[in-house]
């Protein structure tokens, strides 16, 4: 336990430059006490003391802004930075040095019994404000953008961006290969581009239509 309790404020001073002292990190780190409140309600949960594990994760929630639930299963060296608005979901899993910043959703995406939450993979960033919804794994060493939507699987060693989320690095190099069958493309965008280019051609139809149109009308009053 005290080992433990070492290794979380160990993991602050690795991710965080702000901070200065053990002091200030055991007193003032609002991610910390989230996931120290978390141990406590998911061990009670684990026992099936189901109503007193949600009261103190709605405790934490209040006093720190996270909302953790009991059920959740987090891993070692999870750093929340400033973690307003952070919401973790209960069947959603976390693994080890996870970094996950403020206004984070690890949710789901409807009433489903089972497993409806996301599973994270080791070493990943999770930027701030991105959601994570439904119940699929976002690989290990992978990094989701701010603000980004995810939605489907994210394999390992990608950096996803965007809404909804799509890969656009994968093992440190750019994903747009045209020959990629894998990288399917988003049918939203192709409906767009396709929209907008018969649009396009319609325009110069009816600008040759015009032209056409004058030139009959200059040589009839002539």
């Amino acid at each position: 336990m005290l080992r433990q309790f070492r290794s979380d404020v160990q993991t602050v001073f690795e991710n965080d430059p702000a901070a200065r002292s053990r002091f200030e990190v055991i007193f003032t780190y609002s991610g910390v006490h989230a996931i120290w409140a978390h141990r406590l309600a998911h061990a009670l949960y684990k026992r099936r003391w189901y109503t007193l594990a949600r009261m103190i994760s709605q405790f934490s929630r209040f006093m720190t802004g996270i909302e953790i639930h009991p059920g959740a299963r987090i891993g070692q060296r999870l750093f929340i930075d400033h973690g307003m608005g952070v919401v973790i979901g209960e069947t959603c899993e976390i693994g080890d040095d996870v970094v996950i910043y403020q206004g984070v959703t690890l949710g789901g995406t409807g009433k489903e019994k089972g497993k409806r939450h996301p599973t994270i993979g080791n070493n990943v960033v999770i930027g701030s404000g991105a959601k994570v919804l439904g119940s699929f794994r976002v690989g290990d060493n992978s990094n989701i953008g701010s603000n980004a939507v995810v939605l489907r699987e994210v394999p390992d060693n990608c950096t996803v961006v965007g809404n909804p989320g799509r890969v656009v690095r994968r093992n440190g190099e750019r994903v747009g290969d045209r020959l990629d069958h894998t990288q399917l493309p988003d049918p939203v965008i192709e409906m767009l581009r396709a929209m907008q280019k018969e649009i396009d051609d319609l325009k110069k139809e009816v600008h040759k239509a015009k032209q056409e149109g004058n030139e009959i009308h200059d040589r009839i009053n002539l």
